[in-house]
């Protein structure tokens, strides 16, 4: 069945991106009517994190996430295997790209929206630099093997897996390849911190700040937004005041910038992630 689906997104790669956004309407109202497990993790994500909305609005939200979820899944189909010439027609730049190749280490805060891998694809397309991040493998082996191939397609890439260690990433920081990390995620207790996400105490990876320093980096966030011609790969300001000697501080800080990063493109947030799943002790389950 997986070989089918990678079939039929080869498939999609060249046709026009109105096609290939239709097809992932219906994949993600698929996912909506199917996924119901899934759809409860979305809708207990909003409420916790966007209590202002109503239940109908949070629902609302919802829909509208699974169908940009689907669409993204569809989208891969160009970005992945399309002719470059499409590819690069598809992205559009907001920002200080140059600011980018600033002499010296840099890590690129890249929060998970569901263009995370177009934002990848553009810098190593465009840009005449090394780039390296760090993945998690997938649980299917001809999933994880597309996926790596996708993510390796474009410029000088080196992808890390999360058991390699930091040794390696922190060399590879210090050697002038670009880092470009994914720490919003919930990765358990023993690789977390608890600081507030939305005002709720969220296990949360404190690597930004740690590699930063490591690494003596800079930092600069990088945010993709699907748009009806495809993406904008947003480069933002570097941080000048990050990161500090208070790791804990420096990560409450990223989840709160991310925030604001979230409230510009909430629907294309990654709602579907178990943000909360570790509680801190004594705190009810939310899931």
């Amino acid at each position: 069945m997986v070989n089918v689906l990678i079939a039929v997104l080869r498939l999609f790669a060249r046709l026009p991106l109105s096609w290939v956004r239709v097809a992932g309407h219906g994949l993600g109202w698929l996912l909506w009517h199917l996924a119901r497990k899934r759809r409860r993790i979305v809708l207990v994500n909003l409420k916790q994190c966007l209590p202002e909305l109503s239940a109908p609005e949070r629902e609302a939200l919802a829909y509208r996430h699974f169908v940009a979820f689907g669409q993204s899944v569809m989208d891969r189909s160009w970005l992945w295997h399309a002719p470059e010439a499409l590819v690069r027609q598809r992205l559009r730049w907001v920002g200080d790209v140059q600011a980018l190749q600033q002499p010296g280490p840099l890590v690129m805060f890249a929060p998970h929206f569901v263009g995370l891998d177009v934002g990848w694809t553009a810098l190593t397309l465009q840009l005449p630099l090394r780039f390296t991040t760090i993945f998690t493998p997938q649980s299917n082996a001809t999933v994880d093997a597309w996926v790596a191939q996708g993510r390796v397609r474009f410029g000088q890439v080196r992808l890390f897996s999360r058991e390699d260690g930091v040794k390696p990433i922190v060399s590879a920081l210090r050697d002038n390849e670009v880092l470009y990390l994914l720490p919003d995620m919930n990765f358990g207790a023993n690789e977390s911190i608890f600081v507030p996400f939305y005002g709720e105490p969220a296990a949360t990876v404190p690597s930004l700040s740690r590699f930063a320093k490591l690494g003596r980096a800079r930092v600069m966030p990088v945010t993709t937004r699907m748009t009806p011609t495809g993406y904008e790969v947003v480069v933002h300001p570097a941080w000048t005041d990050f990161p500090t000697n208070d790791v804990a501080a420096d990560t409450a800080l990223m989840n709160q910038r991310l925030e604001a990063l979230i409230n510009t493109m909430s629907t294309q947030y990654f709602w579907v992630h178990k943000r909360f799943k570790t509680r801190p002790l004594g705190a009810p389950e939310l899931y």
